[in-house]
């Protein structure tokens, strides 16, 4: 949620945080604001709505400026409007601040500051933040970055902020606990942002800020100091991202773009793991841990959204191949309720960008049992990755769309792969059984790929449900997940109320809605379920129910019981969540574009949620 953008060098600094929020856009677009300091003093410029709204009201004011920030936002505290857009001023207006996350405690700093007489134009705990930092610094003496480190000691809660001073054009001031900040380093610049997006077009070297440090960039040089003052040595590292990776490359959407990347996401996710001529899988960064991970009495999987649907395909994967008992749990209700872990438990935390606040509590309330965490992400260097024993990176590229798509089976695809892994280490998986599904493995990117080429048919459907108001997904076994996924992404971009369900559990409750103008989709690939499923079907169109069916290739059975078939290739009944998840995601898409919904920036939606 939120995005930052921040600069300080010799280049120009407006156009290039304006770019850089345009690129952020994916993580809040309620408003977006810009503070920029030059002969005129500091001056902040911020508008309600897109970055575009923001360029409009940028047009013909002599933005010239060498040092400057910004910030697109995703509400939380005050209604999205150009007051409550940051960034903010300070009370004196000697500081102004941008800020990401959530200060729990900002209610009793502010009737702190209103008992010395400090007026507040916004609803917003950033703006009391600012105020607070700028209290301490007047009246403590003292350098700002002092003050800073002194508020944020007395501040509860999750924060990314950057902070720019009236008496210092060359100074930034960055600290983070809990929300992400990546710093970029340039020769004679300093570029700071949320995620490595906006920084790539000019550096690849970075530095990820870690919880409880604060970045004092000043003069041409960074110093990173801790809460408390003490000195530590940032580490330099080397971003992989590729510009063109952040790009729509010819597509209408960066969510179209990331379905079509698919065949490449998953086989890059299996790139240097699987070799199926050889029968091996090799998992890196789980090496020392394969014998924990196959000797564990439980797994518990943690996630939340998509990752949290990921989870529940990898617990029927678990439990048939590796036979080792899972739970699935929902990251954001994980440390609600007083959880049983114990030493020796597995705790897998499943995260897109490495940064979910809830899935982050988890993972530290697991450790604090004795349970050992493994990291399933998407971002190098995020803090999932660096807060879990071990794990394995999806390799999917940068994800730009809210709405999940080739996260779910890149992670899908790792989680097989860790399943495998234990599987064979334990020896409750046949090596017949397990040459069988590596190849199989290496199979699914083309059959994703021949999934794709049935776009057309697949809009010519959409385009006849476009007038739906609910719909209702059902799937067996490892397809219930899918039917809950595919139900999430028609909520998430269309609007339209969605439910998946256990196509067994119709009868008890669903069954009740089913009529002419309730559309059906059910998975009903040719596997140990099909009988079931057919019967399903059968009972929705006893009912007038209008039933889209996702069928194996070559089935000649369903056709004409359903409204509607969208053939896969037939896949083993283990991977089919990596092939039947790709016409779901078609069929929201379309169906969205078709409602004239912005897909790629959902309402109320913002990608990566970094405060609870």
């Amino acid at each position: 949620m939120c995005g930052i953008v921040a600069y300080v060098g010799y280049r120009e600094a407006c156009p290039l945080v304006i770019k850089g929020l345009k690129r952020l856009e994916y993580r809040g677009y309620d408003s977006a604001g810009v503070a920029l300091m030059n002969g005129q003093g500091l001056r902040i410029y911020k508008k309600k709505g897109k970055v575009a709204a923001l360029e409009q009201e940028l047009s013909g004011k002599d933005v010239h400026a060498t040092i400057g920030m910004g910030h697109t936002r995703w509400a939380t505290h005050g209604e999205p409007n150009d007051v409550n857009a940051h960034p903010h001023y300070s009370f004196h207006r000697k500081l102004a601040i941008i800020h990401n996350g959530i200060i729990e405690n900002y209610a009793a700093i502010k009737q702190t500051l209103l008992k010395k007489g400090h007026t507040f134009s916004s609803e917003t705990d950033t703006e009391v933040l600012g105020q607070f930092i700028e209290d301490i610094w007047e009246n403590q003496g003292g350098t700002l970055e002092e003050a800073v480190r002194l508020a944020l000691q007395e501040v509860v809660g999750a924060y990314a902020i950057v902070v720019m001073s009236e008496t210092d054009p060359t100074q930034l001031i960055a600290a983070r606990k809990g929300s992400p900040l990546v710093i970029g380093v340039g020769e004679n610049e300093f570029f700071l942002a949320s995620d490595a997006t906006p920084i790539v077009e000019y550096t690849k070297d970075v530095i990820y800020l870690n919880d409880y440090e604060v970045a004092v960039i000043r003069d041409g040089a960074i110093k990173v100091v801790t809460l408390d003052n003490t000195t530590t040595t940032p580490y330099v590292q080397k971003v992989e991202l590729e510009l063109e990776a952040i790009e729509k490359g010819g597509f209408d959407h960066f969510m179209l773009k990331e379905i079509f990347e698919q065949p490449r996401s998953i086989a890059d996710s299996m790139r240097g793991r699987v070799q199926a001529d050889e029968g091996m899988v090799q998992l890196g960064g789980l090496r020392d841990y394969l014998d924990k991970l196959a000797k564990s009495k439980r797994i518990v999987i943690v996630g939340c959204g998509t990752s949290w649907h990921a989870g529940l395909v990898a617990e029927y994967i678990f439990e048939e191949l590796a036979r080792i008992p899972v739970e699935v749990e929902y990251a954001s209700e994980f440390r609600y309720r007083n959880p049983i872990i114990k030493e020796g438990d597995i705790v897998i935390a499943i995260s897109q960008s490495g940064e979910t606040a809830d899935t982050l509590a988890a993972i530290e309330l697991a450790k604090s049992k004795g349970a050992t965490i493994f990291g399933v992400c998407n971002v190098v260097g995020s803090s999932i990755a660096r807060a879990t024993d071990a794990g394995a990176y999806t390799h999917a590229g940068p994800e730009i769309g809210v709405a999940s798509t080739k996260a779910f089976t890149a992670q899908v695809t790792v989680l097989t792969l860790m399943a495998l892994a234990a599987a064979k280490r334990k020896g409750t998986i046949s090596d017949s059984l397990f040459r069988l599904l590596l190849a199989e493995m290496e199979s699914i990117p083309a059959k994703v790929e021949k999934v794709l080429q049935a776009a057309d048919k697949i809009k010519e459907i959409a385009y006849i449900f476009t007038y739906a108001r609910n719909f209702i997904y059902l799937g067996r076994g490892l397809n219930f997940p899918v039917a809950l996924e595919g139900a999430l992404k028609l909520k998430e971009i269309s609007y339209i109320h969605a439910e998946g369900y256990p196509a067994a559990e119709m009868k008890h409750g669903p069954i009740a809605l089913i009529d002419e103008d309730m559309p059906v989709v059910v998975i009903a690939t040719n596997d140990s379920s099909y009988e079931k499923v057919v019967s399903n079907i059968q009972e929705v169109k006893a009912r007038k129910g209008r039933v889209i069916a996702i069928t194996t290739e070559g089935d000649t059975h369903l056709p004409s019981m359903v409204d509607f078939t969208i053939e896969i290739p037939k896949v083993h009944e283990v991977l089919m969540p990596l092939v039947s998840v790709v016409p779901l995601q078609l069929l929201a898409y379309d169906i969205a574009v078709m409602r004239g919904r912005n897909v790629d920036q959902p309402r109320n939606l913002a990608k990566s949620v970094t405060v609870e």
